[in-house]
Order: structure tokens, then C-alpha cells, then sequence
């Protein structure tokens, strides 16, 4: 997967332009990593902040759009295709950097060498 396409929701995955993924619960392949805190649905640059309490020690990541296969409104949930182990690996998030190209650019690169789920 390209590098622009990871900030690209997944065709037929946002349905609902309207709806806000805000507070929805976050399940990896392998089980819950936290609770979505911010999102971002600008076209090429769209992501979701997830709030990963006791999990990583309150630590908060950032997930491509492309990362989410499922969006289930009704039980107020998103679903990604990556492990724990993935996600806990990824770069480490920093509220002041994360909208920075250098972080987007770290952060494109270490999801874009993982397998296409």
C-alpha cells in the first residue's frame, strides 16, 4: 500500500459522512486497544487518535484510515487490521508533533511496510 493511500478510508467504509467516531471503542485483530479521542476525516489526511488507557500506560496512537476494515454504529465500534503487537510497535505518538509531516511520514512508513489486510 502507497503512503498516500494510508490516510484514505477503505472503499464503502464511512457511510455515514456525518456520523463521529468520537468515544467508539477500538478492536484490533486480536482484542479492545481503547476508545477513539480525536478524529480526522480531511480528504488524504484522515486518521483517528486512539486513547489506549491501562493497555500501553495511557499512551495514545494514531491509526491511518486505512487501517479500519469495519465500522459498526450500532455498537459503537471500529475495527482495524493490525495485532496489539502492531500497533504497541508503531511510532510514538507526541501531542505536539503528531500533525507534523515528519511524524506522518514516520508513521506512513512503518504502516506501509506491514502486509495489506
Amino acid at each position: 500500500m502507497t503512503t498516500e493511500n494510508l490516510w484514505t478510508y477503505r472503499p464503502g467504509i464511512v457511510g455515514n459522512e456525518g456520523l463521529s467516531l468520537i468515544g467508539f471503542d477500538v478492536e484490533a485483530t486480536d482484542g479492545k486497544i481503547g476508545s477513539v479521542d480525536e478524529e480526522s476525516n480531511a480528504v488524504g489526511d484522515s486518521y483517528l487518535v486512539v486513547d489506549t488507557g491501562f493497555w500501553i500506560f495511557g499512551k495514545k496512537v494514531v491509526l491511518p484510515a486505512s487501517t479500519i476494515t469495519q465500522i459498526d454504529p450500532q455498537e459503537r465500534k471500529v475495527y482495524v487490521a493490525r495485532t496489539k503487537d502492531e500497533i504497541k510497535d508503531a511510532p510514538e505518538f507526541d501531542e505536539a508533533t503528531y500533525k507534523q509531516p515528519t511524524y506522518r511520514d514516520d508513521l506512513g512508513g512503518y504502516y506501509g511496510r506491514l502486509p495489506v489486510v
